[in-house]
């Protein structure tokens, strides 16, 4: 069985972010097709199109980081019922400059984790259709998780019987999508 190289980008920059707990789980719930690896988008300077003729190396590794992965797996908060703004400037990156969109054709999903009960149901649509303009197949299943205090340890143990199932069944989702889209569109030499 293939493996495939998975790279997750966390839309938080908070050292104690819940979804960077829940990216820990989703590592560990992976099946062993998957290896999960994070690419950091932190360090990343606010893009502009200033940059497109000569990218900072940070912005050169990060975009060098998703071309060296089969998929990418977006594990991301909700601010103010959108997309969190380093996460979106992460994307604006990798998409940069015209015609060199890392994101084509990469099989990607989203998910995310909020305190409040609708999840991070706003920001995830709103990441899917910046993603549909990368040309990024997504994995249709949606995936809100509730963040309850002790739901998730700090070592990506999941306290809950019923979440843990729901996020490993995702997570065998997803390796199923990858092989699948790769399978009819196989990555560009």
């Amino acid at each position: 069985m293939k493996t495939y190289k998975v790279g997750y980008l966390v839309g938080s920059l908070a050292k104690g972010s819940i979804n960077r707990l829940l990216a820990k789980a989703l590592v560990r719930l992976a099946p062993a097709g998957l290896e999960l690896v994070e690419i950091p988008i932190k360090d990343l300077p606010l893009y502009s199109y200033d940059y497109d003729a000569d990218y900072p190396p940070v912005a050169r590794a990060f975009k060098q980081a998703i071309a060296e992965v089969d998929a990418v797996l977006f594990v991301t908060p909700e601010y103010n019922r959108s997309i969190p703004g380093a996460l979106k400037n992460a994307i604006d990156w990798a998409s940069r400059p015209w015609g060199k969109n890392s994101f084509a054709r990469k099989p990607a999903g989203v998910i995310g984790t909020s305190p409040g009960s609708i999840g991070t149901a706003l920001a995830q649509q709103q990441l899917r259709g910046v993603l549909c303009f990368c040309n990024s197949p997504l994995m249709n299943i949606e995936a809100y998780i509730q963040f309850t205090p002790g739901l998730i340890g700090e070592d990506g143990t999941v306290n809950n019987d019923s979440t843990a199932e729901f996020l490993g069944n995702y997570m065998k989702e997803f390796h199923l999508f990858i092989e699948r889209v790769l399978s009819v569109l196989p990555p560009e030499e």
